[in-house]
């Protein structure tokens, strides 16, 4: 559906040249909810700008439903545009429009009759939950419904592609929610292609399939939610997946002595982590029962990744030697994420 291929952008200041973004290359599967997370500063609003060519891209290719957008003429981008949605961090709306006025807009601009459009925006208005909120102006609205009236506008062209601009970011955690499941059924039932850039991770582990980190206009790491938590590559995911999961060593441990090899009467420290129907079974009572050995736990959660519970726990594992062993290969014959972190003497 999208792919981007060494897609670049630089930006020309007083001070020389800004390279924005290097040498992407990305693609994104038709029906995806794909997150794109980062700091400010990372690139990720040019990312994402250049998919719908609101920024040229310096180099490279953008190709949306199988048409290079970077190859055409002005007047075919904008008709190709019209099959991409898009939502700002700050609405956008016309003060002076109602509800009603606001979403109609794109249609107007594209010509359409008033029986047309009333066909498309009121279907949008019970879309977003706003019938009783049609004549009302951006005024007198929630943070919340205002961003409902931007998903509705930028629905109203039947797109197949909705870019969220950091569409959550100014709002409260639980008007985020919302508008987050919102965005799922809007996916669901039209199976529209959902881009949401963020630098909030509890927002792309609430609805996104995959997430690509972006660290100073590059792509540091990409994959499914559950690699990204389970398996972090580099600093900047750690910390990012930190800030919402507690994937770090309590201080106490960060300190004592520990080993990367087995010493005699030294105990390994286990960090596991699980996904769906897993994440509810009894494996600690069955290392004690099954394997004689002796279970500490140091820290355990349980949380979800779209819906589908995930849990991380951190262990110590202490008995006689070949009981760990087993108890170990126990545990990988479960298929869990398993890192021996190291042995506590």
């Amino acid at each position: 559906m999208i792919e981007l291929q060494n897609v670049e952008k630089t930006y020309q200041s007083k001070h020389g040249n800004v390279l924005a973004l290097k040498k992407t290359n990305l693609k994104i599967a038709a029906g995806e909810i794909f997150g794109v997370i980062g700091l400010s500063g990372a690139g990720k609003s040019t990312l994402i700008r250049c998919i719908n060519m609101l920024e040229t891209p310096t180099g490279g290719k953008v190709i949306v439903d199988g048409q290079e957008l970077t190859a055409m003429k002005d007047s075919e981008l904008r008709k190709a545009r019209q099959n991409i949605g898009m939502i700002f961090q700050h609405f956008n709306l016309l003060a002076c429009r109602t509800v009603y006025d606001n979403i109609a807009f794109p249609l107007e601009i594209q010509g359409m009759s008033k029986d047309t459009i009333k066909q498309k925006v009121e279907p949008l208005l019970a879309l977003v939950g706003l019938e009783d909120r049609r004549n009302h102006y951006p005024s007198q609205l929630s943070g919340g419904q205002k961003q409902r009236v931007g998903i509705a506008r930028a629905l109203a062209s039947n797109p197949k592609i909705l870019l969220c601009d950091e569409a959550t970011s100014a709002l409260d955690p639980q008007t985020t929610k919302s508008i987050l499941g919102l965005l799922k059924d809007i996916n669901k039932r039209l199976n529209l292609t959902i881009v949401l850039i963020t630098h909030q991770m509890q927002v792309v582990k609430e609805i996104c399939d995959r997430v690509a980190v972006i660290e100073d206009g590059t792509i540091i790491e990409e994959g499914t939610m559950f690699d990204l938590f389970t398996n972090p590559k580099t600093p900047t995911t750690k910390e990012f997946i930190s800030s919402i999961n507690n994937v770090e060593l309590p201080e106490i441990l960060k300190t004592a002595p520990m080993s990367k090899e087995y010493l005699d009467g030294s105990r390994p420290l286990v960090r596991l982590s699980f996904i769906g129907d897993s994440a509810g079974d009894p494996l600690i009572s069955t290392l004690i029962k099954k394997y004689d050995v002796e279970v500490n736990i140091i820290y355990g959660n349980i949380d979800s990744i779209k819906d589908i519970p995930y849990g991380t726990l951190l262990i110590e594992i202490s008995g006689d030697r070949e009981h760990i062993k087993n108890a170990i290969n126990y545990l990988h014959e479960r298929k869990l994420k398993i890192e021996v972190i190291g042995y506590v003497s």
